[in-house]
């Protein structure tokens, strides 16, 4: 089981309606977690950032580098939002457990990737339900002050979901 900077939290500890952030485990994404470490305090839910390659130390908030495997579903229910870079892999883990995501997509412009795919990716799940896109640290923090819906509440309907299936092969197949 991991050990969670600052004591007192445990992924086995049920309804505690937290905040997780989690920035993947390939590369570093400082911007994202400085920015949540600032509101941090500001914020009436308890966060678990996940900081991954990141170089800053949250002050304000309980961090982890990386959250083993076995560990990563039960911190997900645990969670009341979900606070990630544009990753496919956590979009569709949060879509999975029926929480709200609110995505912040790298940028290339600032050496936190390679090329701006994540801004695509944010382009196309913009405005579906459950999933809110955060382009400023004022957007981000707007959305953790609010009480988002989760994408339980989507229309199932086939032309919504062979959109997104349609999305996400063509996005896997360019990878």
């Amino acid at each position: 089981m991991a050990t969670f900077v600052t004591a007192g939290w445990s992924p086995l500890r049920r309804s505690c309606a937290l905040i997780l952030v989690t920035v993947g485990t390939q590369l570093p994404f400082d911007r994202l977690v400085k920015a949540v470490d600032t509101f941090a305090k500001d914020l009436s839910r308890p966060v678990l950032a996940q900081i991954g390659k990141g170089t800053y130390t949250p002050q304000n908030m309980k961090w982890i580098k990386n959250i083993e495997p076995a560990d990563f579903d039960r911190v997900f229910f645990d969670a009341s939002v979900i606070v990630s870079h544009a990753g496919i892999g956590t979009v569709l883990t949060a879509k999975r457990f029926g929480k709200p995501i609110i995505l912040v997509p790298r940028q290339a412009s600032l050496g936190e990737h390679r090329n701006d795919h994540q801004l695509a990716t944010v382009g196309q799940l913009a405005g579906r339900p459950g999933i809110y896109v955060a382009h400023s640290d004022e957007d981000l923090k707007n959305y953790l002050l609010d009480d988002l819906d989760s994408p339980s509440h989507e229309d199932p309907s086939e032309a919504g979901r062979t959109s997104l299936v349609k999305y996400l092969k063509g996005y896997l197949a360019a990878v």
